[in-house]
């Protein structure tokens, strides 16, 4: 769940924009005047600072505004001085967030890049080390911070940049728009389904008490010997990736070097084992094998029952260097580690009840049930967005499903269940569509292909009534030059190679049905929580 604000990135093909015409709205008042109380219903917001920040190559000239709502919820507001065009975007924040990362006036379209107001959040805390790594103390004893975390951030900063955005340029957002990567954007079509006209949720950490309470420990701890070393090294990754693409690359019928759908491939590790006596880099130990096989598999309780839909996708290894192998660039620790430790010792549990660690949990129902009171006001996994459908709102759903993360499964399983919700696939692709990318990593980045937003196609099919039918990833080498297009269409449809020209050129696909009735809906022990939706706001 890295910073969606550092990780926006833009298309290769123009879409036309949906309000291209629309005269930009200059401001009615000076920048500095922006600094005051707003008095907002539950979201008082106070705006500490208001300062004029000139253009640049990249950027255009825009009043950068700083400020909190009560009692703790820090954010930043940039709002284009000559180039506003009426809307406005949230993006979201990473990990267990804790700063605010300045957003990038992204893309809709439009010729220039500074046609909306931007703003980010820190999610309601400031932590000891923001994003990722930030250790949770915060939430320990604390339930004000917890609930800012858990529901009410991204609520109340979506309000109080509505209300900054009204006085500075004397009318409130024309359209609405949340993008980020994690778990805020399912939340607020699910809990707040009148915030925003149009959401991209990439990578929808829905299930975020069992993601970090039972996944990521299960990461950390299938993969520690007795004596507390990675099973697993680094160096044994290149040789592992390799192997598996050579055992699944054809599974979708062409050899391109990536993985379409993990799910189709048989890939046994055990291929690599190395000869008795021998432990080089191109071979697994014994042991390695077996920690292999277990980083595959979802965790289980002690009756066999899954406690997560799904482990390591085969095609994801190249990413487990740090997320689950530790790296000392990070200190020696991984990031599933860190989630894992931190969540079970400050935020998983109702505060005054005993809380754990990754060294003392247990992967038995008992444990998995006692994540859920505090899991649930976290949870975005509520299959009931009848409320921002009816609002006309549009949702985009997407991930890699070489994430190493969050296991794609989960965003599959969700999606079939939304649609058994909402009248059928045709019904629910009318508002809410899924878009799920061949071998890409965790929210950015992947083998072949390295950049994938869909932000601008949101904004057609919100503004121009354009479905969204075809999207765009892209992959770049080191030194930015696309080596690699594909289209990425909506699920369950999938990229198929014409057979004539480049592979490496997305017009040279075209959508294809599956090859036989998709069956997405994975049976584990977190069935009844779709049913549960979280606390708002009030």
């Amino acid at each position: 769940m890295l910073s969606v604000a550092m990780l926006i990135t833009t298309g290769l093909i123009p879409i036309p924009a949906a309000a291209a015409d629309v005269a930009t709205l200059r401001p009615v008042r000076a920048c500095a005047e922006l600094v005051r109380t707003y008095d907002l219903p539950g979201a008082v917001t106070h705006v500490t600072a208001a300062t004029v920040v000139p253009a640049t190559a990249t950027e255009p000239e825009n009043c950068d505004v700083r400020g909190y709502v009560e009692p703790a919820v820090r954010f930043q507001l940039r709002l284009p001085i000559t180039t506003y065009a009426g809307r406005y975007v949230q993006v979201g924040c990473g990990g267990f967030c804790g700063g605010v990362t300045a957003p990038p006036f992204t893309d809709c379209g439009l010729p220039h890049g500074g046609d909306v107001a931007v703003a980010s959040t820190d999610g309601g805390h400031v932590g000891t080390t923001p994003l990722v790594f930030d250790d949770g103390k915060w939430a320990e004893n604390n339930q004000t911070a917890r609930d800012d975390f858990a529901f009410r951030a991204p609520h109340v900063v979506s309000l109080a940049s509505k209300r900054v955005i009204t006085a500075f340029y004397g009318a409130p957002p024309r359209k609405s728009y949340f993008s980020g990567c994690g778990r805020e954007g399912l939340l607020l079509a699910q809990r707040y389904p009148h915030d925003f006209d149009g959401i991209v949720s990439g990578a929808p950490a829905g299930l975020w008490g069992p993601l970090f309470g039972v996944y990521q420990t299960w990461l950390a701890k299938v993969n520690t010997g007795a004596d507390g070393k990675p099973i697993l090294t680094a160096g044994k990754l290149p040789a592992l990736h390799a192997a598996a693409v050579a055992s699944c690359d054809r599974s979708d019928g062409l050899a391109d070097g990536a993985i379409d759908d993990p799910r189709a491939c048989r890939f046994n590790p055990a291929s690599l084992t190395c000869p008795p006596g021998t432990d080089n880099a191109d071979c697994l130990t014994t042991a390695q094998v077996e920690a292999t096989k277990r980083l595959y598999a979802p965790p289980t309780d002690e009756r066999g029952r899954k406690l997560y839909p799904a482990g390591q996708a085969v095609g994801s290894e190249l990413a487990w260097y740090g997320w689950i192998i530790p790296a000392p660039e990070l200190g020696g620790v991984s990031y599933a580690y860190a989630l894992a430790d931190n969540y079970l010792r400050y935020m998983a549990y109702p505060n005054g009840t005993p809380h754990s660690s990754v060294e003392k949990f247990t992967f038995t129902a008992r444990e998995f049930d006692r994540l859920i009171p505090e899991g649930v006001r976290s949870n975005a996994m509520s299959t009931d967005l009848r409320e921002f459908r009816r609002s006309g709102g549009k949702l985009v759903l997407w991930q890699g499903w070489a994430d190493q993360a969050i296991p794609a499964p989960g965003t599959t399983d969700y999606y079939q269940r939304l649609t058994r919700a909402s009248g059928g696939p045709a019904a629910t692709q009318s508002w809410a569509r899924l878009f799920m990318v061949p071998g890409f990593y965790h929210c950015y980045h992947g083998d072949k292909l390295t950049e994938y937003d869909p932000l601008r196609e949101l904004v057609a099919w919100v503004e121009r009534g354009a479905s969204p039918d075809r999207t765009i990833a892209t992959g770049r080498d080191a030194d930015g030059k696309v080596f690699r297009t594909r289209p990425v269409f909506p699920y369950p449809l999938r990229a198929k190679y014409t057979g004539t020209g480049s592979i490496d050129d997305a017009a040279n696909f075209v959508p294809a049905p599956p090859s036989k009735p998709v069956r997405d809906i994975v049976n584990w022990a977190g069935n009844d929580l779709y049913g549960l939706s979280g606390p708002v706001a009030p």
